[in-house]
């Protein structure tokens, strides 16, 4: 079965729900969280399953994920940036390789807004700061921050967004010689195909996940994430945690209506591990090329934490990325530079 999966980036308390990734609520000392809206409204549980985005969010009152997890701080990838240098992993085709070679590409987002904060991934595209990333990462932000993964940070500016493909791309400020990323093609993948996800799961930048492609063409339909909170007219997914995000998933809709604001694309299914925080970041081929931007991720319908306090369920290996040919159309027709 095709599923019509949610973009979802808000974790919820009920058994099913999409989160889209802004504005869920911290709680000091709860293990991790789900993306979501400030504390989903609880609802009966249904035998479904639920499509979660991969962003963090955390709501007004909780401060930031990565402190959450551990006292955890940016980690230091193995690879020293290179000044300007596109990346690859042509030598090996191993996970260490891809891995040493791309994870100083990816960055994580740091998103603020009114209604609090998201935290995701983003994929380095030009030396001077041009980063690609997922619009439900930074949808309304009024402060956007990224963390390199030398340990350096900047403020960043959102340049372009299309909330139809979930797609956007910010500028960093300050910054120059970074590390860019290549940009393959997803023309050719074919199911079982190995892959690695590089990004920052629950705030823990830098973390490595592989699987392989798990299936192609997935339709994924979610709430088209207008930078308010709001998924629909309804008022579902409303950013003030009153209720928890719609989806869509086999021709049935769950927590809600969807609306009639929703997109959907076509996705990558992976196995590799997509948690709250990949939202944006690279899926890679064992020669370190960027053929998705992990997006989604599949959660079973047990799941029902609210993302304060971080016990909605992560990953079990059906994970959803934006193929990069879909990606390199929208830099094309925005005029943006990327390694080819």
């Amino acid at each position: 079965m095709t599923p019509d999966m949610q973009d979802s980036t808000q974790p919820g308390s009920g058994a099913a729900g999409a989160w889209y990734p802004p504005r869920p609520e911290y709680q000091p000392g709860a293990a991790g969280q789900d993306p979501a809206v400030p504390e989903p409204r609880r609802r009966a549980r249904r035998p479904v399953a639920l499509l979660v985005a991969v962003a963090i969010a955390s709501g007004v009152v909780g401060g930031g994920t990565a402190a959450l997890i551990g006292g955890a701080t940016h980690s230091t990838a193995a690879a020293a940036p290179v000044a300007g240098a596109p990346v690859s992993a042509k030598s090996g085709g191993s996970v260490a390789a891809v891995a040493a070679a791309v994870g100083p590409s990816v960055v994580e987002i740091t998103a603020d807004s009114g209604d609090g904060q998201s935290i995701g991934s983003g994929v380095i595209l030009t030396a001077d700061g041009t980063i690609l990333t997922n619009n439900h990462v930074v949808a309304g932000a009024d402060n956007v921050k990224i963390a390199l993964s030398d340990g350096r940070t900047a403020t960043a500016n959102v340049v372009a967004t299309d909330p139809s493909k979930d797609l956007a791309v910010i500028k960093a400020n300050g910054v120059s010689g970074l590390k860019a990323a290549q940009l393959g093609s997803s023309a050719g993948l074919a199911v079982g195909d190995p892959v690695v996800a590089i990004g920052s799961p629950e705030g823990l930048s830098g973390t490595v996940t592989s699987g392989v492609v798990s299936a192609l063409n997935r339709d994924v339909t979610v709430p088209v994430e207008d930078g308010s909170g709001n998924s629909d007219s309804n008022g579902n997914g409303n950013g003030n945690g009153s209720d928890r995000w719609p989806f869509g998933f086999g021709g049935h809709q769950y927590n809600g209506q969807l609306g009639g604001d929703t997109t959907t694309y076509k996705a990558i299914q992976t196995d590799a591990s997509l948690n709250p925080g990949n939202s944006g970041g690279a899926l890679l081929n064992m020669s370190g090329q960027v053929i998705g931007v992990n997006s989604a991720m599949y959660a079973p319908s047990g799941s029902s934490g609210s993302a304060a306090s971080g016990s909605a369920s992560g990953s079990i290996g059906l994970g959803f990325a934006i193929p990069v040919d879909t990606v390199k159309a929208f830099l094309d027709a925005h005029h943006i530079a990327y390694n080819r």
